[in-house]
């Protein structure tokens, strides 16, 4: 079987809270471990997309428009849908399996994916992944 749900691969939660939800693959367990026997993986997505940004807004509202809230999570594959895009933001380093087992260690964690994924959008690259899904 080919292995297509790879580290940076852009994905569509469709189960939970976050359902509906843009996130991207951070690292992959296709073999499961001893507390989740099944494949899952690591994610970390935009839990409220940023707003639409014009020209004419000051510089104080286009940065308060431009504020994401990030999510990371532990997901089954059945509740994953892959997409074609990729996101290459490297979050590898800052989010870990680790940084779920505590609270602080989580929110230290957040504040740094946070702060990935607003830089990324700032940059204009990956626009589908920062637009919110209509359906």
């Amino acid at each position: 079987m080919v292995k297509f749900l790879k580290p940076n691969k852009a994905v569509i939660n469709l189960q939970g809270r976050y359902a509906g939800r843009k996130a991207v693959i951070v690292r992959a367990f296709d073999e499961g471990t001893r507390d989740r026997p099944y494949g899952h993986c690591l994610v970390a997505g935009i839990k409220k997309y940023p707003s639409k940004v014009i020209r004419k807004d000051s510089a104080k509202k286009t940065a308060k428009k431009s504020r994401v809230k990030a999510f990371v999570k532990l997901v089954n594959y059945q509740h994953l849908m892959p997409t074609r895009y990729t996101l290459d933001v490297d979050l590898k380093d800052v989010v870990n399996v680790e940084s779920l087992q505590t609270k602080d260690k989580k929110v230290t964690a957040l504040k740094e994916v946070k702060k990935r994924f607003e830089e990324r959008f700032k940059t204009g690259k990956n626009r589908w992944f920062f637009t919110k899904l209509r359906f």
